[in-house]
Formats: C-alpha cells, structure tokens, sequence
C-alpha cells in the first residue's frame, strides 16, 4: 500500500509541534514535544515518534524550522568572506545613509556580520543595462579564491555591480570558487535576488553564506536519518514568504527559510479565515521565546518586499510578522532602575519555565500564568508534562519579596506588561499604519496564545477572538496547506508610456520558462502550477515603488496598470500625482499547487450542555475568583459557556473573563465575542 500519511513539524524556542494528517479518514492528531537545541533533528524524530506515524508511511513531511534564524540572534554562524567589484569594497558595510532613530543619540547601527579584513574586490565592470563593461579578470579571481582557501572562510557572497541585468561574472566567479575553494560554500547574489539595490542584494548574499553551512548540514543529516528509515515522500521547507521549498531547494538558498518559523500560522490563518468567511484577521502566534503579530486582509496573508533582520535587509518575498520577545518562557526580571519586565530573555527549552521542572530556577511568563490559576498541576500539557505549582511560587518569591508585593500580584503584574507588549505589537501593524483594530477579528493559537488573547482584544476593543483548532501547533497545521513557490522579478526601471507590451510579454515568458522547469524537477506537472505576474511601479522620482497585479487580460495594459496604481497609491498615502509614472521591476509568483487537507467539520451536540471537568481559583483581579474548567476535546458544535472559563486542551489553554461568551464553530473553533470595557452582560 503506498504512503499516505502526511506529517507536518514546526521547531520553535521551547516546544517542537507536530500535526499528523491521515487522508483517508481526515483526522487529525496534535502532539508536542520539548524542542532539543543540542540535536535538533532529535526533537523532530521524536515527533514523527510521538504523533505514531512511522517513516515508511509517510507521503508528505512539510518542515518549519528556526535553527537559521537562532543561529543570526546568537552570531554563532559561519565565518563569511565577501568579494566585490573593484572599487566597490565597501558596498556591504556602508550600506543606506538613512537614520532610522533621528534623535537618539545613543543609536548605532547594527553590527554587519562580515569585518572589512573579510572583504575583497576583483577587477571586473557590468554595467546597468547588462553589458559587460570589463570582463572578469581570472588571474585576480584566482588570487582571490586562494585566499579565500587559505584564510579559513566557512562560506563566500559574491555579490558584483549590476549582476542582477548580467550574471554572467558571478557565474565565473562562482566557477572559479568551485575549482580553487571546494569546500567553502558560495553564494552569489543575482542566485537569490534579480533585482537592483547593490547594498540590499549583498545583505541577502550574506545572510544565506552565513547560515548556508549550518542549515545544509542540519537538513543532510535530518534527511539522512529519514532515509534510514525507509522515507521516501516529499520533504518540503517552511519559507518566509508563506510558501514550501523543497528541503534540495531550501539548502541552496536557506535566506528564505530566516523568517520561516511563525509562516506557517499565517498560512493556516488565512485558509481558515476564507472557511469562516472572516475576511480580515489579526494572528498572534505566542510560543515559548517570542511572540508573532501579522494580519490577514481580504483572506490573503499581508506580503512585503524587503524584509530585515536586525536592520540588515533580506531581498526576498516575506510575509509581513512583527516579533516581539514575548512567550511563555519570557523570564520575569528587575532592570537596573528596579522596575519589573518581562522578556525578551527566554528560558527557552533547556531548562525552561520553574513549573516545568526540568532544572529551571528563573521566574517565566508561564510561571505567573501558573501562579494565577490559568494553568494547573491537574491537567498535564501536551499530555505528559505536569506543571509544578510549587516550583513556579518559589521561582517568583525573590522578586515578590524584594517589590513588597504577594506572589499573586507579582504574577498579574508579569501577566499585564506582557500583555501591553502584544497589544503594542498588534498596534504596530494596524493603528501605526491607519488600521483600526476594531475592524478585524483576532485569531490567537501557539501554545500561550490563548492565556493573553482575550485581554489583548478587550484593551483594543476588538470584538471577537477566533482559537483554531490545534491552536497549540496551528502553525504545523498551517503548513499542510502550503503550496510549494518559487519567486522571480527581474529590475527594469523605465517610463511605463514608453514599454511595448510586447516587452512584458517577454520578460514574464523568460521568468515562466525558468519557473516550469524548476517545478517540474519537483514534480509538479503543468495541471499543478500557477503563475501570479505583477509589477513594481512608481511615480518618477519616488524612491519605493507599489506593487500591482498585472492586469493580463486589459485591451490596454500600459492604461490598466496606470490606472491600478492610481488606486493602490490612493489606498496607501491617500493622494494621486499627475508626475509620469515608471516600472521599476517585474515578479513572478510561480506556485506549485499541493492537495489542501480539508477541514474536519465538527458533530452537533443532540441533547444537553457541555459540563465543566473541575473548578479552579484564579487571581485575574484583586479577588480571587472560582473558573470551570472545560476539557476542548469534550466541547461540540455549537455548544455556548459564558465567562469566567478556562478550556484546556492537549496542546494549549485558552482563558476567558466574566462576560465573555463562547461559542464553538462548525470546524471546532472557538469564537469568544469579549466583553468590552464598560458593558453590562
């Protein structure tokens, strides 16, 4: 019989998520276990173990991991070497002569990753349009390549002027590379990005060598270890812009896999926002070292071009996910003015939160969500792991005690700042950029996304709060509905008036050719592709450009797309120009289409209410307060609890206050209609 599970793992900071799809029957199961740092690829094998779904019968793995992200925040990547055209050294540490602080005189710039001493420069010219101004000089490439060789380099961007028109230098530089340095990984910029802005390709280029050796070696040997277990399906990558790469793709160019971690839920967040018929959602994804803001608008994930990382820019597609360092495992501190914060420090997974028992001394986020009666000993998350009520006290007493304060209020204290932390984050991608979060829904899910989600829509008077099922691993879900895309754009600034459509005939046909064969080497014949064609353009003058779909089937396209950008520029700075317009750069979205699980519709309930499991005290305010516990698993179609309620599941909690009302979806979802301030219920 051939393999028709399909498995899904997203590694976060603290907990490794798993969701196993069996097709046959549309059940889902939902497991987690602890997230193994020194191993990573242990944690993954112990989900596959977890969830029972055997290497052999699995037809589809789909991979969500942070390892080459850790490895930016920790600088424990490899030792990259730069080369450049000559003359242009210093490309990569001068970059953009912006200031984003204009007034902080303590501001500096984020530290590069490569030093000058790293750097080099061979002879070599291309020029705007494509043409070869100078050819590459092979004696100084080689000079070059030995000392890349002989200088202990783990890794090499190759990033020259104007590569993006004319790759063909790169590519000899690249050769060369390959002859004289074999063991040193190369990246050469027009590989990842097609587009102009020297300073932001070089950035990507770095950003892939830097974490190209760890990542490779990570995904060789966790394919490696699939294979001794006699896996044969498709293995598939999380990437940043919401998409699937192949893990063979996704070691040629692992830059896309930086921002890859929370994709996955805002992928699910939208398949389930069109089952719903929610249009516009909020998400925020809290796991157990940072938390993850993003929106959803018209039932499409919010993209951008020219995601950073720590101010150093990634010219690739992204979906737009604002992070903050607020998760479960946040620990709870005094600055040095003594004033109490929460994160952006994590106690991660080892050893983690007190209550987990695992070693841990540090007071955490889920230590006070513990010490306030969200959380329990009496229900064991994820199934195994306990929670440790009286670990968790004495983890927060030194700061009790020094703030002359009683555990339960240190804890509602920890609770609320972390709290106004996300609320900033959700106001970051909506109030600061003309959004009224009133007019969304907020979806939580991750494992501490139901503790905090209420609060946060209350404080910003956000009507409802939709919980997915399986919140606590809807990001692994999210995953399964991923298709697998490869993005292409190619710069060509020049007056729209003055383009022949043939010209765009053209280039998108070159940029199609190049997408079909890519697809086709990963399976996917003609009936399983799309191609989405839009192009970047701008008022002349301007310094950024918009993107608009292009408009393929108009009698007039240079009309249609003036046209489109007068409405696009009207929507996002509220004015039009008469100044000519200009294209800057064309893109192709090529999409290869993989079969979307369905959504498992929920039974009715025929007779009765659910009924509470136990009772727990709960500190939200001054006087405690007697919550029911209701297990999600018991909760049908349909069924209403009114607030004050705690619904625990195997993979999460979510908490809801005295007004709130529940009611509970056709798909399972939880829909939490929050009691705003001031109303009477």
């Amino acid at each position: 019989m051939a393999p028709s599970t399909r498995i899904s793992v997203d590694v976060g900071g603290t907990f490794t998520d798993v969701v196993k799809l069996d097709p046959t029957t549309g059940a889902l199961r939902f497991e987690k276990v602890p997230t193994t740092p020194r191993d990573p690829k242990r944690g993954v094998l112990d989900a596959f173990a977890k969830a029972e779904a055997p290497l052999e019968e699995v037809a589809s793995f789909n991979h969500g991991t942070t390892l080459g992200l850790n490895s930016l925040l920790t600088r424990t990547g490899a030792r990259v070497a730069i080369i450049g055209t000559r003359g242009f050294r210093d490309v990569y540490l001068l970059g953009r002569t912006d200031r984003r602080a204009m007034y902080d005189i303590t501001y500096r710039k984020p530290a590069p990753l490569v030093r000058r001493r790293d750097t080099f420069e061979v002879t070599e010219r291309t020029l705007y349009d494509g043409s070869i101004k100078t050819p590459l000089d092979l004696a100084d490439a080689e000079r070059v390549a030995h000392a890349i060789a002989e200088g202990g380099y783990d890794a090499v961007a190759v990033g020259f002027l104007h590569s993006y028109a004319n790759p063909e230098n790169e590519i000899t530089m690249g050769e060369v590379l390959a002859q004289i340095a074999p063991s040193v990984e190369v990246t050469l910029s027009h590989e990842l990005s097609r587009e102009y802005r020297e300073y932001e390709r070089t950035s990507t280029a770095v950003l892939d060598a830097y974490i190209k050796p760890i990542v490779r070696r990570y995904l060789r040997e966790l394919s490696d270890e699939l294979t001794d277990g006699n896996f044969d399906g498709r293995f598939l990558m999380s990437r940043s812009g919401g998409g699937a790469m192949t893990a063979q793709a996704a070691a040629e160019q692992p830059v896309n896999l930086i921002l890859s971690g929370p994709a996955g839920g805002v992928v699910g967040a939208a398949a389930l926002s069109r089952e719903l018929g929610e249009p516009n959602i909020i998400t925020i994804d809290m796991g157990g070292t940072s938390l993850d803001a993003s929106l959803v608008l018209d039932h499409e994930p919010v993209m951008y071009q020219g995601a950073e990382f720590e101010g150093l820019p990634i010219n690739t597609p992204s979906l737009y996910i604002h992070t903050i360092g607020a998760g479960g495992g946040s620990i709870i501190s005094l600055d040095e003015a003594g004033a109490l914060q929460v994160g952006p420090q994590s106690a991660g997974a080892d050893p983690g939160p007190a209550a987990y028992a695992r070693g841990g001394s540090e007071p955490t986020f889920t230590d006070a969500a513990v010490t306030l009666g969200y959380m329990g000993a009496d229900l064991a998350l994820g199934g195994d792991l306990a929670l440790d009520e009286k670990l968790a006290t004495e983890a927060l007493t030194p700061i009790a005690e020094r703030l002359d304060m009683s555990i339960e209020e240190l804890a509602r204290g920890a609770v609320q700042i972390a709290n106004m932390k996300i609320v900033g984050a959700v106001r970051a991608i909506t109030v600061e950029l003309g959004r009224d979060p009133q007019d969304f829904a907020l979806m939580s899910f991750g494992g501490g996304g139901g503790l905090v989600a209420v609060d946060v829509a209350r404080e910003l008077n956000i009507p409802r709060v939709i919980v997915p099922p399986g919140q606590g691993a809807f990001s692994a879900l999210g995953m399964l509905m991923a298709d697998v895309q490869h993005d292409f754009a190619r710069t060509s600034v020049r007056p729209l008036r003055a383009v022949d459509p043939a010209f765009f005939a053209d280039a998108f046909g070159a940029m199609e050719g190049e997408a079909a064969e890519a697809l086709e080497r990963e399976g996917f014949g003609p009936q399983h592709r799309s191609y989405q064609r839009t192009v970047d353009v701008r008022y002349a003058g301007q310094e950024h450009s918009a993107t608009v779909v292009y408009p393929e089937d108009a009698a007039d396209v240079i009309a249609a797309i003036e046209e489109e950008f007068a409405v696009l520029h009207r929507r996002l700075y509220g004015h039009t120009m008469t100044d000519p317009v200009e294209i800057t750069t064309l893109r192709l979205k090529a999409t290869g289409v993989v079969e979307k699980p369905s959504w498992p519709r929920m039974a009715q309930r025929s007779e009765g209410a659910p009924e509470p499991i136990s009772h727990r005290n709960v500190h939200a305010t001054g006087v405690p307060s007697e919550y029911r516990v209701f297990s999600r698993e018991s909760l049908l179609a349909g069924d209403e609890i009114a607030g004050p309620a705690i619904i625990a599941e195997h993979t999460a909690t979510t908490v809801m206050h005295e007004g709130d009302r529940l009611v509970v979806g056709p798909l399972g979802e939880l829909v939490i209609h929050v009691k705003a301030e001031g109303e009477n219920r």
